[in-house]
């Protein structure tokens, strides 16, 4: 009974290292640099950031986005520097 036990330990071993290996090979796009200048205060009247002019979901996804889609999101931060946004 303690060979059962033993092997029990080891598999939650592997899995525990399994997991952090899947981490590791996660390396994010960073051919598109971010926006950010370091001046992080959310404007609630708009909705975006007041430094980068990024709403708080393209602060949370920008290290998961694809090089295409930082470049979407580019354009749109173009679009609300120039006012041209909806939002205002």
């Amino acid at each position: 009974m303690s060979a059962s036990n033993d092997e029990k330990p080891a598999r939650s071993e592997n899995r525990r290292r399994g997991g952090r290996t899947r981490a590791r090979r996660f390396v994010p796009d960073e051919s598109v640099p971010s926006p950010c200048i370091s001046v992080c205060q959310i404007d609630d009247a708009r909705g975006y950031c007041i430094g980068c002019f990024r709403d708080v979901d393209e602060i949370r996804d920008w290290i998961i986005m694809s090089a295409a889609e930082k470049t979407e999101v580019l354009a749109r931060i173009a679009e609300r520097r120039s006012g041209q946004d909806p939002k205002g």
